[in-house]
């Protein structure tokens, strides 16, 4: 019977082939070598050293055996490289290429904290710690792109996006929501993106019960960010996007007295749903003709009635046609103090439509959803973390612009640049890491590594 003290194993593909022996006998070995682009991202941001200096460290010095910069570093690195668990530090306690990520020596330096560790660390985060971290969070951001665009934006945009976070223990503050139809927190994420590029730069995760409504903390947050990005742009023409949870009249309040530009989708209802009746029959009209799904799109002065005055009101008349299925009515409505036409200033709406997926790379690549811990505030802690290496994953993705990794996500990031066989030799004067001379991504790794600081 196979043990695990057994060093190889042998295959037999054919009968007259020969033996194929897999031998498990490289030392200083891992096969997450690619990390250390990662390591370079982060070096030249100085994020986590930046953020393990907002925790205090109530610990006994004398008894201390990891450093808390050792420890959120372990974390952050584990989740970039696919390991969202607490219970997974045991079988990286002694892997060469995570040592070298915390600063250890990968020969000869001490293995790395184990899961009750990270677990006491985790849980002994204070709520003025998570407010810290994600004002350093927001502020390596905003600063990194502030020097890489030479404080020269134009106009920088503020995306807010609820997700949900299913729960599944005893953690604290989770509630059934029936919208989702489960158990969970509604963390949200902020994003900021510069002028007309593409990319949205996350900038916050804030964790939240699972019966908050979408609007509770916007105008915190938003307050936060409209200051810090005001402080390091302060030509620029700041904007504001968000979908229909957040219409609420105290922050619309909010957003006019900034003053900032704004698009808030806004629900349906009966007085606006008549508003749009002239313009939803032209719309059945071109469907009708053309067979296709038809749009058309208006305007009109609407105030609700808790608004002390009455706002433009962005009408997009939508008849949807499927194969098969009868025409469906589906009007939309967005609240703006935008002076553009109404198409114009839809379709700069639906631009946040990209917010979908930086939210799947948060849950799928990075697994912000893993919050596990029974304490509210850990969950929180942990969410940080997986915003902190998102942040160096955005910034590799930045930097793997005309490259053949160009458009990849997280996920395939990992798979082809961070999933790397290595093995690590050292000498008295360097670290060697012995990478294989041919893989499908070397020219793209390579090019990467030079633009995290690495020299040929």
């Amino acid at each position: 019977m196979a043990t695990e003290c057994i060093a190889q194993v042998t295959f037999r593909f054919e009968p007259n082939g020969k033996p194929v022996v897999a031998a498990f006998d490289v030392e200083h070995a891992s096969s997450d070598g690619g990390a250390i682009l990662l390591k370079g991202i982060d070096t030249q941001l100085g994020l986590t050293k930046r953020v393990a200096a907002c925790l205090a460290d109530g610990r006994q010095p004398g008894k201390v055996r990891h450093q808390t910069l050792e420890l959120l570093r372990q974390r952050v690195f584990g989740l970039a490289c696919g390991y969202a668990d607490c219970n997974d530090a045991a079988r990286l306690a002694d892997d060469a290429i995570h040592k070298l990520l915390v600063e250890r020596d990968p020969i000869a330096g001490a293995a790395l904290a184990s899961q009750p560790t990270l677990s006491r660390f985790e849980n002994a985060v204070g709520p003025r710690e998570l407010l810290a971290m994600g004002h350093v969070l927001a502020d390596t951001v905003i600063g990194h792109h502030r020097r890489r665009l030479k404080g020269r934006a134009t106009r920088i945009t503020i995306d807010f996006d609820p997700t949900d976070d299913p729960t599944h223990g005893q953690q604290e503050l989770t509630f059934f929501n029936g919208h989702y139809d489960t158990w969970c927190y509604l963390p949200v994420v902020a994003t900021v993106t510069f002028d007309a590029e593409a990319e949205q730069y996350a900038v916050a995760a804030v964790l939240r019960p699972g019966n908050a409504p979408a609007s509770r903390g916007a105008r915190g947050l938003l307050r936060r960010l409209l200051g810090k990005l005001r402080a390091a742009f302060p030509t620029a023409t700041l904007r504001v996007r968000l979908d229909g949870g957040f219409a609420t009249p105290a922050l619309f309040a909010f957003l006019e007295a900034q003053p900032v530009e704004y698009l808030v989708a806004m629900a349906s209802n009966g007085r606006l749903e008549k508003r749009a009746r002239r313009l939803m029959g032209r719309a059945r009209m071109l469907s009708r003709t053309s067979g296709r799904t038809e749009h058309l799109y208006g305007e009109t002065r609407y105030a609700a009635r808790k608004w002390p005055r009455k706002r433009r009101v962005i009408i997009k008349a939508e008849v949807v046609r499927h194969p098969g299925r009868a025409p469906k009515n589906n009007p939309r409505f967005v609240v703006t103090n935008l002076p553009d036409a109404p198409e114009t200033v839809y379709r700069i709406y639906c631009q946040r439509g990209d917010m979908e997926n930086r939210l799947k790379e948060l849950h799928h690549g990075l697994e912000l959803d893993r919050t596990s811990c029974s304490r509210f505030l850990a969950n929180q802690f942990r969410g940080l973390l997986t915003l902190a290496a998102y942040v160096l994953f955005q910034e590799l993705q930045r930097r793997a612009q005309g490259t053949a990794c160009a458009d990849a996500q997280v996920t395939t990031l990992r798979e082809r640049l961070l999933k790397l066989a290595v093995w690590v030799e050292r000498s008295v004067r360097r670290i060697v890491l012995h990478l294989p001379m041919t893989f499908p991504w070397l020219r793209t790794w390579r090019q990467l590594a030079r633009a995290v600081g690495a020299t040929t």
